[in-house]
């Protein structure tokens, strides 16, 4: 069976994550590829951080506890791996190695007067090396930081003009140093640029929480909670779609709700799944 439309169709590859005999790895809301197209998944369970190839063999799995009850996960162009926790208001940056080499928030400590952090959501990097992170839980904020994370600024608060948010979820950055910034319970993606300046935003989406965008189309896949996946030009026109409305039985459609979203080297998806559990999907282009 296949799924999408026109250029952008894909089947599903059945069984592809063959998780070690006798673990769990619950909730599955992070997903990102490597420069080898090795697969790390961020999830509520006993292994955070898990790494297959794209076959889905294991490989590893790294952090301990350090890095806090999964929620975004962000893999930069030299490999450094981002973890986001909304629960121990913490983002902590891993080198290719597996050793933590930044920590923002304290553990367990919600920031003060809602300073960073308190319940973020996700980080990505841009072209210059700041690192932004989203900051919904707690706060309604992006915040901007240098690559040794020093809070260099922020902007947001609560409610649903322009660069306001409801929830700030996701954050990822395009090809052209543009922020989205996925604004989950107004139904909307917001658009910024790095200082922080309103550009645009698209609607009509059913609670989005993460995006992706192709390395070399100019193409954004976007993870939806509400059992949905949309393709879209970066423009908004929409190139392909399925799910949507309710969790489905039929292989390649979602049980739970589609949380992480990342493309291997292949064009191949992938995309982690929350309240559902062991639930990652792999999806290869035909």
């Amino acid at each position: 069976m296949a799924f999408g439309a026109g250029d952008y169709r894909y089947e599903i590859v059945e069984g592809w994550c063959q998780i070690p005999e006798g673990w769990k790895l619950g909730e599955v809301p992070g997903v990102a590829c490597d420069s080898q197209d090795r697969v790390y998944l961020y999830s509520r369970s006993d292994h955070l951080l898990t790494v297959f190839d794209k076959d889905g063999t294991y490989l590893d799995h790294w952090g301990g506890d350090i890095i806090g009850n999964a929620h975004g996960l962000y893999i930069d162009k030299d490999d450094n791996v981002y973890c986001t926790s909304h629960q121990t208001h913490t983002l902590h940056r891993l080198n290719p190695q597996g050793e933590v080499t930044l920590t923002i928030g304290t553990r367990d400590v919600r920031g003060e007067d809602q300073a960073p952090l308190s319940g973020p959501c996700d980080s990505a990097v841009s072209s210059s090396g700041d690192l932004f992170v989203a900051d919904g839980y707690g706060n309604r904020k992006v915040h901007r930081f240098s690559a040794d994370g020093e809070l260099r600024n922020s902007w947001g608060e609560e409610g649903d003009g322009p660069g306001q948010f409801t929830m700030v979820h996701g954050v990822r950055i395009d090809k052209y140093d543009r922020l989205w910034v996925c604004d989950r319970e107004n139904r909307r993606i917001q658009l910024f640029d790095t200082d922080g300046n309103y550009l645009e935003e698209r609607a009509d989406l059913e609670r989005p929480d993460q995006v992706y965008f192709d390395p070399v189309e100019d193409v954004v896949y976007i993870a939806e909670l509400e059992y949905r996946v949309t393709i879209q030009t970066l423009d908004g026109e929409t190139l392909a779609q399925w799910g949507g409305g309710k969790e489905s039985n039929v292989p390649g459609e979602f049980v739970g709700w589609p949380h992480g979203i990342w493309l291997d080297g292949e064009g191949s998806m992938y995309i982690g799944q929350v309240h559902a559990e062991d639930q990652i999907l792999k999806y290869r282009r035909v």
